[in-house]
């Protein structure tokens, strides 16, 4: 077909099937670059619509001609120019949903708001053992007080055996307005932003030490924060799900590339020259969550340490004190990691979503965390205090520093207690932040 009737043609299309129609060949990929259709769609987006002027075929043909001058461009130029300002005017409604922050937890009070403006999603990439990509869009997406939850699941999860690695990616719609008419463009698949979370290796999944277990599955925890579960019978994939802290997550999920996570900028301590500056003033917000339940979410201030608790690289922040009785934090309700996919559900006992947002002294966010936790009994009773019933501990650790709980089952009223709770934060983190030589 000649190149003047496909031109013609092209230019009833917007701009999702344009770049769609860029994909089919390298001929259609020049053809739909052509600077006279993409000057209309730019002009349509970005001039005429903001003006609210009446279209006409005179005003098109002037803009085209004059103030735009497509033909003194190279090929492409107006298309690259349309995708930018798409891009600018997304993160710019985004920043400003994301300036006002919550007193508590440090973080933005709109960004469930931010989310969806944004139309920022994610999904996971199975790579097997030959290159071959398995692409799995997101199936449950939950959004807690300070983190996300994102299940997947399905009927056509490739063999476990084939597998090599996994890949968590953020995907973001090049233009705004495809997450607000999802059907608008049919089946065509629309263009998306995709940038690298984390990458997980599943080659030795089966060796692994699950972290616990129903009737149905067996779950394993991968670092950062990948939940994968295995169905007994047939030792395959389940489901996996991903717990993603909201802190910095827009920036984690929009600003990576496909292969490589997005790396934070360095950060500027500000000096101070009182007495243990970097040891005290600190406060933690705590959630423990999983399957819409909600078993404790509490806010914790006032949080010291000094100088002779520090050992080992780590300064242990006391958060809950064993002796003191009024500290100790009741659980609500049994302890359990709800799971569920298209066609079972189940949930794993002493099992449960961890989020932890640790402000600094000024209130910013110092050490962010969501991650699966179990509970496991204790090698050694407690020795200070007398208790009815089974002791278990909750551990986390990361290369930020780690957390360690002790919890208790109380027989007699049947509910669980934190009897203990420290954070370990690793004295470089530290100095690093505030400019400190301990």
């Amino acid at each position: 077909m000649p190149s003047e009737i496909l031109l013609k043609m092209f230019s009833y299309l917007d701009a999702v099937n344009l770049l769609s129609v860029g994909c089919v060949n390298r001929r259609f990929y020049h053809l739909a670059n052509d600077n006279l259709i993409w000057v209309r769609i730019y002009a349509e987006a970005f001039s005429l619509k903001r003006s609210h002027w009446k279209v006409n075929q005179a005003e098109e043909t002037a803009v085209c001609s004059s103030p735009l001058a497509p033909e003194d461009r190279d090929a492409g130029h107006w298309k690259k120019k349309y995708i930018a300002k798409q891009v600018a005017s997304v993160k710019a409604a985004v920043a400003q949903l994301l300036q006002p922050v919550n007193l508590y937890t440090g973080l933005p009070v709109r960004i469930k708001e931010a989310l969806r403006v944004s139309g920022l999603g994610w999904i996971i990439i199975l790579r097997d053992k030959n290159g071959k990509e398995y692409v799995t869009e997101r199936a449950d997406l939950s959004v807690n007080d300070t983190s996300v939850t994102i299940t997947w699941y399905g009927k056509n999860w490739p063999r476990l055996a084939t597998l090599s690695t996994l890949d968590l990616c953020g995907v973001t719609p090049v233009f705004m307005d495809q997450n607000k008419s999802p059907g608008r463009n049919g089946g065509v698949s629309r263009p998306r932003w995709r940038s690298l979370i984390a990458k997980y290796s599943l080659s030795d999944l089966r060796e692994a030490t699950p972290m616990g277990c129903d009737g149905l599955v067996r779950v394993f925890c991968l670092s950062p924060a990948l939940l994968v579960g295995l169905w007994k019978r047939e030792d395959e994939l389940a489901f996996v799900t991903a717990t993603l802290h909201l802190h910095q997550l827009m920036e984690k999920s929009t600003l990576g590339s496909p292969t490589v996570p997005y790396e934070l900028p360095p950060h500027s301590p500000f000096l101070d020259d009182i007495a243990e500056y970097g040891l005290h003033g600190y406060q933690l917000h705590m959630d423990l969550h999983s399957g819409g339940l909600s078993y404790l979410c509490a806010t914790f201030r006032n949080l010291f340490s000094t100088k002779g608790d520090i050992a080992g690289g780590h300064m242990k922040l006391p958060v809950i004190n064993l002796n003191n009785p009024t500290q100790h934090v009741p659980l609500i309700g049994k302890v359990g990691l709800c799971w569920r996919t298209n066609i079972f559900e189940g949930c794993i006992k002493g099992c449960a979503i961890m989020d932890s947002t640790l402000l600094d002294d000024s209130g910013k966010p110092f050490w962010c965390f969501s991650s699966p936790v179990y509970m496991r009994p204790s090698r050694s009773p407690c020795g200070t205090c007398s208790f009815l019933g089974q002791q278990y501990c909750v551990d986390y650790e990361d290369g930020e520093g780690r957390a360690h709980a002790d919890v208790v089952w109380i027989e007699e009223t049947r509910e669980y207690f934190i009897i203990s709770l420290a954070f370990y934060l690793s004295v470089a983190r530290i100095n690093r932040w505030f400019g400190t030589q301990y």
